[in-house]
């Protein structure tokens, strides 16, 4: 397992970022690397969707953590031959209501289970780049939820 979180102060209430991030198709404006993103069915906890990398791979997702309006998580799974083959990548946004009136702290979380031992090495070489995705979404979240 891999994990890599940032986690940045947005100058908005916490139910104006819980707009932006709880919505598939807004994904694209802030989540650095997601090209596109849809709504296939349902909606809150078990809501499936489809999320196009900008590398163009198309994975579909499952929510698995939602609690409005504090946190929504889904997992996209990648198959290949065989069942040792599956990678998953959970991707979780937190928030916390700040002390400071009107703000909100947002934390982005990445948990990635490699398919195999050479994948895992290669994911471990990129961390800082997962890193800076995060940071970059983070302040493009705060760009969208301050405009409201």
């Amino acid at each position: 397992m891999i994990l890599v979180e940032r986690s940045s102060h947005v100058t908005a209430p916490i139910e104006a970022v819980w707009g932006v991030v709880q919505r598939a198709e807004q994904l694209p404006a802030w989540l650095a690397g997601v090209r596109a993103a849809e709504v296939l069915s349902g909606e809150g906890f078990g809501r499936r969707q489809r999320v196009q990398a900008g590398r163009g791979a198309a994975h579909e997702a499952e929510v698995i953590a939602y609690q409005e309006p504090t946190l929504i998580g889904w997992r996209e799974r990648a198959k290949g031959a065989g069942a040792r083959a599956e990678a998953r990548t959970e991707i979780y946004v937190q928030l916390t209501a700040d002390e400071a009136p009107g703000g909100t702290v947002v934390r982005l979380i990445v948990v990635r289970w490699p398919a195999g031992p050479v994948k895992a090495a290669l994911l471990r070489l990129g961390l800082r780049r997962v890193g800076a995705d995060l940071e970059d979404s983070l302040a493009r979240l705060t760009d969208l939820a301050a405009v409201g």
